[in-house]
């Protein structure tokens, strides 16, 4: 399985069945368009941020909310939370989505902006691979993301939606350094895809920072 990362929330997942780009972003937040084919999209809340689905090539199968979703051979589950820390009072609700590519689970948490309780963390089952936000301001800041990361105890951790020099979005974020310190990780910024298989997966649990695709 591929993970290639394009910036803010948004990455390519691609697996021997299938494919599922997350988080679609529009043009003002800075990085290149991901005009790339895939057979899911996941839309974690519809923020201009998050929802460009028109970008995609293809016909992909558009999936913007909580349910039990199967295409392709590819099962996706999303799972209701908010964000915020005021149960959607601020900014509204927001979809963790699971998936199990390659036999590997994949958690991307959107816009998650509060701690999940302990229910939602069982019924998502066991995580290989954390897709995060960190950046704060309008998400998971450093300190509750290093919460979540003890809560899910997953193999991997990628950050996502954190300042950069590209991103020219509405919001102030903290850089993904902020985060590195919190959790006592040097940052050693990869390519824009890793390879991760069932048996590559760390017995600890791993923090690979991706650089966004140009």
């Amino acid at each position: 399985m591929n993970i290639t990362y394009y910036g803010h929330s948004c990455f390519r997942i691609r697996g021997s069945e299938g494919s599922i780009v997350t988080d679609p972003f529009q043009p003002s937040v800075g990085y290149p368009l991901p005009q790339v084919s895939t057979d899911i999209c996941t839309v974690s809340h519809d923020h201009p941020e998050h929802n460009n689905t028109a970008t995609l090539r293809g016909d992909p199968y558009i999936i913007t909310g909580p349910g039990e979703y199967e295409v392709s051979g590819i099962f996706v589950f999303g799972w209701p939370s908010f964000h915020d820390d005021e149960k959607g009072k601020k900014r509204g609700h927001n979809t963790i989505y699971t998936s199990e590519v390659d036999g590997i689970s994949i958690a991307h948490l959107g816009d998650l902006g509060h701690v999940p309780d302990q229910a939602t963390v069982e019924a998502m089952g066991d995580v290989d691979v954390l897709l995060i936000p960190v950046g704060g301001e309008v998400t998971l800041n450093a300190a509750m993301a290093s919460d979540v990361i003890s809560l899910i105890e997953p193999n991997v951790v990628i950050p996502m939606h954190y300042q950069t020099s590209v991103y020219a979005g509405e919001a102030d974020l903290d850089p993904v350094d902020k985060f590195l310190k919190e959790i006592g990780t040097p940052n050693g910024a990869t390519d824009h895809t890793v390879r991760i298989s069932q048996s590559s997966l760390p017995e600890e649990t791993q923090v690979m920072v991706l650089k966004p695709k140009a």
